[in-house]
């Protein structure tokens, strides 16, 4: 009786260590080529050799934006249409301004994820 239990909680615990990995990229990277007529988990990959530093820079998150609305607050989202570098990892940035007394709007972020 103990062995078959040490066989199943061995078996067990070795299928959810299989379970529990991602699988490894295809690519390094994958920056956005939105010239492409073509959509696949996002937008098509650039060419590697034709990917500059410019692909992965963005500069509009040190202005504030503008507040004066009922919620007293201002986000200015970045998103892979700003940074194509960004592409097929799921990941934007937001900037939150608020003014005093300013709320952040109730919202979900359904399958995403947000610096």
């Amino acid at each position: 009786m103990a062995t078959k239990f040490f066989l199943l909680a061995f078996s067990a615990l070795w299928a959810s260590r299989a379970l529990a990995s991602d699988p490894g990229q295809l690519q390094d990277f994958c920056v956005a080529d939105r010239t492409s007529q073509v959509f696949v988990n996002g937008f098509a990959c650039k060419d590697p050799k034709t990917v500059v530093v410019e692909d992965f820079l963005f500069s509009g998150l040190h202005m504030a934006g503008n507040m004066s609305n009922k919620q007293g607050s201002a986000v200015s989202a970045v998103n892979v249409a700003h940074i194509p570098g960004l592409n097929t990892l799921g990941i934007s940035l937001a900037r939150v301004d608020y003014a005093p007394y300013g709320q952040n709007p109730p919202h979900i972020h359904p399958r995403a994820s947000e610096i």
